[in-house]
C-alpha cells in the first residue's frame, strides 16, 4: 500500500498535487464563478510567452519597439476642421454686428445730424443735375418743336441752386473757385478741399447747362438744328476742359501745406508729391485738350453727314423719309444712297456711325454732346 503524496490548497481554491517519482505537479483550478473570466485571462498570459516580451528580454536580446502608425482620421479631421473654423468665424462676425447694431444705428445717426446740411446739399444737387440733363437733351430731340417756356423754368432752376448755394455758405467763399483762387476755409483739409471741389464740379455743370438753355432758346432763324448741335458740342467740351483744370490749385495747395512742427523733411515731401500730382494732371489735360481741338474742328467745317440729295434720288425713296415718316426737308443723301431729312440723320448721328436702313458706317465718330447731354462725371482731382 503506497502512501498518497501530499496535497497542498492555493489560496485561490486550487489544489496542487505532486508526485515524487516523475517529478511532475499538476494545478487543478477550481475557481469561483465570477472569476472564470480572470483566471482564463491569466491563463492564456502564461501559455503565450510573447504577450510579455519584457520577461525575457534579457534572454532574446534588445527588440525592436513597434512603429505606431498614423491614425487616418487625424488627417480627416484637419481636412475637416477648415471649413469649420471659416464657418464658425463667419458666425462670430455676425453676432458681433448683430450685438454693434444697434450702436451703429445711433453712430450713424448722430453722423447724419451732424451733417445733415451738407447731405441735403448734396442730394439736391444731384436731384437738379439729372432733372435738367434729361430735360434738355428731350428739348433737343423735338428741335423745332421744343417749348421755350420750359427751357426758361430750366435756366430760372439752376440760376437759383447756384445762388442759393453759394448764399448759403457765403463765409466760405467757395465761388472763388471759379477763378481758381482759394477759398476762405481754414484749415483747409482733405475734407474740406473734397467738399470745396465737389461743389465746385456741379457749379461748373449748372453753369454750361445754362448756356445750352440759353441756345435753345434763340430762334431758329439765327441757329437751325446743325448750328445747334455744333455748339452745343463745343460748349460740352469746353465743360469738361474747365472741370479738369479748376481743381488742381486746390488740390496742389493741400499736398504743399505743412506743419512747422514737422520741419523741412514735411515741406520737402509736399513739394515732390505736388510736382507729381502735376505731371498727371498735365498728361490728363493733354488727352483734354486733343478732344477739344477736334470739337473746334468739327464746328469750324459744319460736317454733314451726306450731300443734298436730288428730286429722282427722292422720288426713288418714295419722297418720304424713313425715320420721321414725313415729306423731305433738306433732303441729305448718304454714301449708300439712301436719303434722310437733315434733321433726321443729324439727330441719328450723334449716337450712331451707320445708316440706319443698311448699317453703313458713314462717320468715323460718334458726338455724343450733340444731343445736349452733359458728361456725369464728377471731377474730383
Amino acid at each position: 500500500m503506497t502512501a498518497e503524496p501530499p496535497t497542498r490548497t492555493t489560496p485561490s481554491g486550487a489544489v496542487a498535487s505532486t508526485r515524487s517519482d516523475t517529478d511532475e505537479v499538476r494545478v487543478s483550478m477550481n475557481a469561483a464563478p465570477g472569476e472564470s473570466g480572470g483566471s482564463a485571462s491569466a491563463r492564456r498570459c502564461r501559455l503565450n510567452p510573447r504577450a510579455h516580451p519584457h520577461s525575457h528580454g534579457h534572454a532574446r536580446g534588445p527588440q525592436r519597439q513597434p512603429t505606431p502608425e498614423p491614425r487616418p482620421s487625424d488627417s480627416g479631421e484637419q481636412d475637416s476642421g477648415d471649413p469649420g473654423a471659416s464657418l464658425s468665424e463667419l458666425r462670430c462676425l455676425f453676432r458681433w454686428l448683430q450685438k454693434s447694431l444697434p450702436f451703429l444705428v445711433i453712430l450713424s445717426a448722430k453722423l447724419v445730424i451732424q451733417h445733415a446740411l451738407g447731405l441735403a446739399v448734396g442730394v439736391g444737387l444731384v436731384t437738379t443735375f439729372f432733372h435738367v440733363n434729361k430735360s434738355i437733351q428731350m428739348q433737343v430731340f423735338l428741335q423745332g418743336r421744343h417749348e421755350k417756356l420750359h427751357c426758361v423754368w430750366l435756366l430760372l432752376l439752376l440760376v437759383s441752386s447756384t445762388l442759393l448755394l453759394y448764399y448759403t455758405f457765403l463765409p466760405q467763399s467757395l465761388y472763388n473757385c471759379l477763378v481758381f483762387l482759394s477759398p476762405t476755409i481754414e484749415p483747409l483739409g482733405f475734407w474740406e478741399v473734397l467738399w470745396a471741389v465737389g461743389i465746385t464740379n456741379f457749379i461748373l455743370k449748372f453753369l454750361f447747362m445754362g448756356i445750352k438753355c440759353l441756345l435753345l432758346l434763340l430762334p431758329t432763324l439765327l441757329v437751325n438744328h446743325q448750328t445747334q448741335g455744333r455748339w452745343l458740342l463745343l460748349s460740352e467740351e469746353l465743360a469738361q476742359t474747365y472741370q479738369a483744370v479748376a481743381p488742381a490749385p486746390l488740390w496742389f495747395r493741400y499736398l504743399v501745406t505743412y506743419q512747422e512742427a514737422d520741419g523741412a523733411p514735411a515741406l520737402t515731401v509736399g513739394v515732390l508729391l505736388a510736382l507729381l500730382y502735376l505731371v498727371l494732371k498735365l498728361l490728363g489735360l493733354y488727352g483734354q485738350w486733343t478732344s477739344l481741338i477736334k470739337a473746334a474742328r468739327i464746328f469750324l467745317k459744319n460736317e454733314r453727314a451726306g450731300l443734298a440729295a436730288t428730286r429722282s434720288q427722292c422720288a426713288e425713296s418714295g419722297d418720304i423719309c424713313p425715320i420721321c415718316q414725313g415729306e423731305y426737308r433738306e433732303p441729305q443723301a448718304l454714301v449708300c444712297q439712301h436719303v434722310f431729312c437733315d434733321e433726321c440723320i443729324a439727330l441719328w448721328c450723334n449716337r450712331e456711325k451707320s445708316c440706319p436702313l443698311c448699317r453703313t458706317v458713314i462717320t468715323d465718330k460718334v458726338h455724343k454732346w450733340r444731343d445736349g447731354a452733359t458728361s456725369p462725371h464728377l471731377q474730383i482731382y
